[in-house]
């Protein structure tokens, strides 16, 4: 099986692409390296760097042969941030992702395989399952369920089968600590590292449900050879929610430090945020998930091995900078 993982220099992507080679399958692996890192992509797999806004690189993806499967996890995924960052979102995140479609479609590829999240849910919806009618709340949120729904159109035209996964706050080896603006286990380490405290926006009673790496790519990697995968829509990840403020306090344990915490303004965010994964245990039947605390260690030991990192803002411009956290709004030290 000849397979194209998108997003592949990635966290989840590069773990997906690992997954997939186990497994098999000849893996070309492509990522534009702005979120990425070229070490995160495995020896094994063929490297291809360029950008799936490009339409033009994309075609150029299919030269050297075709894809049975293709795995598209490509993405910007900071829901807080899209709000100010309204048409680099949806570029990156939908108008990439059709580009990709559009190719899929043209040369017969037999699935794919689509990372969305539960930010398509919005909020007041937990835990939340795959029958709800998402409604989400962000401009991320809407981009991917935006791909969703194209998806599902382009099967009903062109017969292009597919399968959706809804992850939820994955965190593990290979995270990129050094992004402030998501990823809070990463910040938290990140912070810890570097001697600073952990920031909380509010109050830190805000709930989720951490899920590590190993718990989310494997199936990811192995739904095109699972009956009952096709066409279908899975929440995936842990089911325990957190609050922050327990989550910080894990962390600090793990790092053996005593927790310190600066908290901030309160954003505009769903405060509770965890799934139902019935659907997925029944079709994917996966292994017991790694607890939270097994889960933090492993990190914890990855990054205490790579160093912290200075944080980096945006790499592009924030577009509207009306309400912008003010801690968003300061060049990190």
């Amino acid at each position: 099986m000849r397979v194209l993982v998108t997003g592949a220099a990635g966290f989840i992507g590069s773990h997906v692409a690992d997954a997939c080679l186990d497994l098999g399958m000849e893996v070309v692996a492509t990522d534009d390296l702005s979120g990425g890192f070229r070490e995160n992509v495995p020896e094994r797999a063929v490297w291809v760097q360029g950008d799936l806004r490009d339409a033009k690189f994309v075609a150029r993806l299919w030269e050297e042969g075709k894809y049975d499967v293709v795995y598209h996890l490509g993405a910007y995924a900071a829901e807080g941030l899209s709000h100010f960052i309204r048409a680099f979102n949806y570029r990156t995140n939908l108008e990439a992702s059709v580009n990709l479609v559009n190719q899929a479609i043209l040369h017969d590829v037999q699935r794919f395989i689509f990372t969305s999240s539960i930010a398509v849910y919005g909020r007041g919806q937990v835990p939340m399952t795959e029958s709800m009618v998402p409604q989400p709340e962000d401009p991320y949120g809407i981009s991917k369920y935006a791909v969703e729904l194209d998806l599902a159109a382009a099967h009903d035209m062109f017969g292009l089968e597919y399968t959706i996964f809804r992850p939820h706050n994955v965190y593990g080896e290979r995270q990129n600590i050094a992004d402030r603006y998501r990823n809070v286990i990463g910040i938290f380490m990140n912070a810890v590292l570097r001697g600073e405290p952990m920031p909380v926006f509010g109050d830190g009673l805000q709930t989720r449900a951490f899920s590590h790496v190993a718990d989310v790519a494997p199936i990811i990697a192995r739904s095109p050879t699972v009956e009952g995968s096709v066409n279908e829509t899975f929440n995936v990840g842990a089911d325990r929610p957190y609050s922050v403020l327990e989550l910080a306090q894990q962390v600090a344990e793990v790092l053996d430090v005593k927790p310190r915490i600066e908290h901030l303004p309160a954003r505009n965010e769903v405060v509770h945020a965890f799934s139902d994964h019935a659907k997925v245990a029944r079709v994917f039947d996966p292994p017991a998930p790694i607890d939270l605390t097994e889960g933090l260690a492993r990190m914890a030991a990855w990054v205490r091995e790579h160093g912290a990192r200075k944080p980096i803002d945006f790499v592009s411009e924030i577009e509207v900078p009306i309400n912008l956290p003010p801690s968003w709004g300061q060049t990190a030290s």
